[in-house]
């Protein structure tokens, strides 16, 4: 049961950074990719239809932590909490700057609002590069500040890979500059979130009792749902994007 738990939350975490790591550095490129308001507004729309469904990737994720590893969200909690408070914080910030922008018809209040997008989407992205960076490193936010760095930059590239595949015209162009290739870097994301799940000690971090099982058994009827309800979403709403879209 307990290798099951670890597959698991290995596929619920690969499939928030994967999926949500691609809108993240979309928002990181948001100044890059779009000169003016209106281009802003045509990025952010490539990953409108999806971020928030990217985003139960990793409320399941801590779910099943909380579930079936609580020695593990203590762990990180205790010693990354800095980078949890970081990450919460552009979380809601960027969030925020997402749902916020179309709510004002001022310039001034957009722009203000691409900041909060872009300063979120950095935030989560040093703070996602700098947990992966500590547990390959062995733990310590020092380790984590320099393994992370090239994290953070691989987010940003994953970003220019979406965002080459859903833009079109002069910012399809300028995404292409970014040398960003979807598949590639998803499988980088991957094999780092794998890296550093072999440096934990899931042994010493597991749930006694029922508590595992029952978590576990939550989590095999989740995942179906969710990866059903993501591809109808991909489904739909995939293609080049030209236009602006409600944010």
């Amino acid at each position: 049961m307990e290798s099951l738990a670890v597959v698991l939350l290995a596929v619920f975490a690969g499939g928030y950074l994967v999926l949500a790591g691609a809108d993240i550095g979309v928002g990181m490129l948001l100044p890059w990719l779009g000169r003016d308001q209106r281009e802003r507004r045509v990025v952010i729309a490539s990953f409108a239809p999806f971020f928030l469904g990217n985003e139960v990737w990793l409320v399941a994720s801590a779910g099943l932590v909380a579930g079936a590893f609580p020695g593990l969200e203590h762990r990180l909690l205790a010693d990354l909490y800095p980078v949890a408070a970081a990450l919460l914080v552009g979380w809601v910030v960027r969030d925020m700057g997402l749902w916020l922008r179309g709510r004002v018809d001022a310039s001034g209040w957009r722009t203000v609002c691409d900041g909060a997008v872009v300063a979120g989407s950095w935030a989560l992205g040093l703070a996602w590069a700098s947990l992966l960076g500590s547990v390959l490193g062995g733990g310590g936010l020092n380790a984590g500040s320099v393994l992370g760095l090239p994290l953070v930059v691989l987010f940003a590239w994953h970003g220019a890979g979406f965002a080459r595949l859903r833009l079109s015209g002069d910012l399809a162009v300028r995404a292409e500059r970014g040398r960003g290739r979807y598949g590639v870097s998803a499988l980088v994301l991957v094999v780092a979130l794998a890296a550093a799940g072999l440096r934990l000690p899931w042994s010493e971090v597991v749930a006694l009792g029922g508590g595992l099982s029952l978590t576990v058994v939550g989590a095999v009827v989740l995942l179906p749902l969710l990866a059903a309800s993501q591809a109808l979403v991909w489904r739909t709403f995939w293609g080049r994007v030209d236009s602006p879209s409600y944010l």
